[in-house]
């Protein structure tokens, strides 16, 4: 069965999942020739480890290009063509709900989809709650530079009195800087364009920033800031996918897909098509 996304879903998120709810009890309660008995159904959703078989329903934020946000009506970006790759793989229909952030976790909590995909980290708070895939988007933190900044190529030489380093305003970039550059001046910015904007009409010497949004201002705005070419990001961490608690079947086959695509090639090509120029590197343990 080919995957497909549910506009239905993206406009009434909560109703749709809540028919479809409704769908999955008719059909467990109803009788009639042909129609599974109950126990079949459920012994056939947890075989599969999804509500409904055949189905993938996944919870969203569609609002961060370009991992995953909405070109007109239509889902895209990295996480988008990902899904749809694991969908495919799966042999079920992919069902996005676009919800705001704040609701993903709890909505994955009271079933309203079978996982969550906003690369979200997987910290002890919410290992309470929910369970987690393998990472599969790594988040690496660099330092942006005017092209031919002339201060020189290490941490060092940006660890210096008189440099001016910014981030985004209350963001771990923030107290990366604080951290890793001491000697320097911090300026934070409570809009993360302005951070970069700032660096790039020369008014600072560098900001600390996530790869992928460093990327995505130089797609419009070309030429004017580049990564400094260190041997290691400043930090990495990697999100990955939410699963309903004790969801092993999801999660064992999630894991297998990841391995699949880290290994063939396949993640890099989308990290580079979608997030930054390089795929950092990945989890082991395929």
């Amino acid at each position: 069965m080919n995957a497909r996304i549910s506009m239905k879903a993206l406009r009434v998120p909560l109703v749709a999942a809540a028919a479809a709810a409704a769908l999955v009890l008719s059909a467990c309660s109803s009788g009639g020739s042909g129609a599974a008995a109950p126990e079949e159904s459920e012994d056939a959703a947890a075989d599969s480890g999804l509500m409904t078989p055949g189905t993938l329903v996944v919870g969203m934020n569609l609002q961060y290009k370009p991992q995953m946000f909405l070109d007109g009506d239509t889902p895209s970006g990295y996480d988008v063509d990902l899904l749809n790759l694991l969908a495919e793989e799966m042999g079920v229909e992919l069902d996005i709900q676009n919800l705001d952030f704040n609701g993903l976790i709890p909505g994955l909590q009271s079933r309203q989809f079978d996982m969550v995909s906003v690369g979200l980290g997987a910290t002890d708070e919410r290992k309470e709650v929910i369970d987690f895939s393998r990472g599969y988007v790594p988040y690496a933190t660099i330092l942006g530079v005017a092209p031919g900044s002339e201060l020189g190529s290490s941490i060092e030489d940006y660890d210096q009195e008189g440099v001016v380093i910014t981030a985004l305003q209350g963001s771990t970039g923030e107290q990366l800087v604080k951290d890793t550059f001491p000697n320097a001046t911090v300026a934070g910015f409570p809009d993360q364009n302005a951070a970069l904007l700032e660096v790039a009409t020369g008014r600072a010497d560098a900001v600390v920033v996530e790869d992928y949004i460093l990327a995505e201002f130089d797609r419009s705005n070309p030429g004017q800031l580049a990564p400094l070419d260190l041997s290691e990001p400043l930090s990495l961490y990697y999100g990955a996918w939410g699963v309903q608690k004790d969801n092993a079947a999801l999660v064992e086959q999630l894991d297998a897909f990841l391995c699949s695509v880290q290994s063939d090639g396949t993640l890099e090509e989308l990290y580079t098509k979608w997030m930054a120029p390089e795929l950092p590197a990945m989890p082991e343990g395929c």
